[in-house]
């Protein structure tokens, strides 16, 4: 059976956890960052685990990680 092929902006964009959730970054901090507060832009640095839906999508685009 051959391999599938993995999506490449995928790769990129998650990693999975411990537990095997995914990971992903913040939305919201490429542009228009004047009106922002600080604090806002702050915790946007961080990233966040996706939604179930999300992750099952997730999944089947990266089989192997």
């Amino acid at each position: 059976m051959p391999k599938i092929k993995s999506n490449s902006g995928a790769k990129k964009r998650f990693s999975l956890t411990g537990k095997g959730k995914v990971k992903r970054a913040n939305s919201f901090k490429q542009h228009i960052l004047e009106k922002k507060s600080s604090k806002r832009k702050r915790t946007l640095r961080g990233t966040t685990i996706c939604s179930s839906m999300d992750e099952r999508r997730v999944k089947r685009m990266l089989p192997y990680i």
